[in-house]
C-alpha cells in the first residue's frame, strides 16, 4: 500500500519554466523506494513539491496532486507537511556551521515532545557513533561525510514518517558512500521509515531499494522492482556505465544515448 501517491503533476518556475511534465509515482509505506536521473532530470524539484518548498524557489505545482497518508498535501505549507511526518533532507549536507553537533540534532526534534529527546538522541548516537564523538564540535568544522550523517540524523529526530533523501552520496568517497547507505537500509528496517531516495549513483540506489523510477526531463520513462532495472540491458548502459554482457562502456560510446533509448521510442 502506498503511503505516498504523486499523479501527474506539473511543476512551473518564474511562472514560464515547466519542469516537471505529468509526473506520477508511488513510495510504498515501510519500503526503500529510488527515483533516479541525470542533473536536470527534476528529481530535487520532486522532493521540493512533496515537502511544500517551491515557493521559495518561485516554483508551484500548476496540476496534479500529491496523496500522503490518504489526504491531499498539494501546496501545504512546509511546517504543516514536517508535522504531518515528512522530512527533507537537502541536497548538499544543509548544516547549522555555527552551532555543535548537537545543537543541530535539536533543532530536528522541534516538533516531537521535548520527553523523547533523550531518547531520540541515543537513537541517532547509535547510528552515526561519529555523531557522539563529536558532539560539542561545531558542524561547520566537521568532514562532508560527517555533516551528511549530521543532516540525516537531525531529520531523524523529527521521527518522519516519510523521509526524502536528495543526493545523500554527493561529493563523497566511495567507502563513506557504502557506509551512508547501509546506514540508511538500517534505518528503514529498524524504524520502519518510508524513504524516498534521490540519486544519481543509481548502482547504490538500487541496492537498497525496492523499487525504482527513472526520470528523464521531467518525466518517469521507466519504473520497476529494483533488481529488475539493476538487470536491465538499458538500465545498465545509460546509468551504469556497462554494455552487454557486462563490459564498461566509454563516455564515447554512451554520450549519444538519447537517441537510442527504446523506452522513449
Amino acid at each position: 500500500m502506498n503511503l505516498l501517491s504523486v499523479a501527474n503533476i506539473e511543476v512551473v518556475y518564474n511562472d514560464v519554466v515547466l519542469v516537471l511534465k505529468g509526473l506520477s509515482l508511488g513510495v510504498e509505506e515501510g519500503r526503500i523506494t529510488a527515483l533516479l536521473g541525470a542533473n536536470g532530470a527534476g528529481k530535487s524539484t520532486t522532493l521540493k513539491a512533496i515537502s511544500g518548498l517551491l515557493a521559495s524557489e518561485n516554483g508551484e505545482v500548476t496540476d496534479g496532486s500529491i496523496i500522503y497518508d490518504g489526504t491531499n498535501i498539494l501546496r501545504q505549507s512546509p511546517e504543516k507537511t514536517v508535522r504531518q511526518g515528512i522530512f527533507q533532507v537537502m541536497e548538499g549536507r544543509r548544516v547549522f556551521d555555527d552551532l555543535t553537533v548537537e545543537e543541530n540534532l535539536r533543532c530536528g526534534a522541534f516538533t516531537r515532545p521535548s520527553s523523547e529527546f533523550a531518547e531520540r538522541l541515543e537513537r541517532v548516537y547509535a547510528y552515526f557513533p561519529r555523531l557522539r564523538e563529536r558532539r560539542t564540535q561545531l558542524a561547520g568544522y566537521m568532514s562532508g561525510g560527517e555533516q551528511q550523517m549530521l543532516a540525516i540524523g537531525r531529520a531523524l529526530m523529527a521521527r518522519p514518517r516519510l523521509l526524502l533523501l536528495d543526493e545523500p552520496s554527493l561529493g563523497l568517497a566511495p567507502m563513506l558512500v557504502e557506509e551512508i547507505f547501509g546506514i540508511i537500509k538500517t534505518i528503514n528496517e529498524q524504524e520502519s521509515t518510508t524513504i524516498l531516495l534521490v540519486e544519481q549513483n543509481a548502482r547504490a540506489a538500487l541496492s537498497i531499494a525496492g523499487h525504482g523510477y527513472i526520470m528523464e526531463n521531467g518525466r518517469v520513462v521507466m519504473d520497476g522492482q529494483a533488481q529488475a532495472l539493476l538487470s536491465n540491458p538499458d538500465v545498465q548502459e545509460f546509468y551504469l556505465g556497462m554494455g552487454h554482457g557486462g563490459e564498461k562502456k566509454s563516455y564515447r560510446d554512451v554520450k549519444h544515448y538519447r537517441r537510442r533509448k527504446r523506452w522513449l521510442g
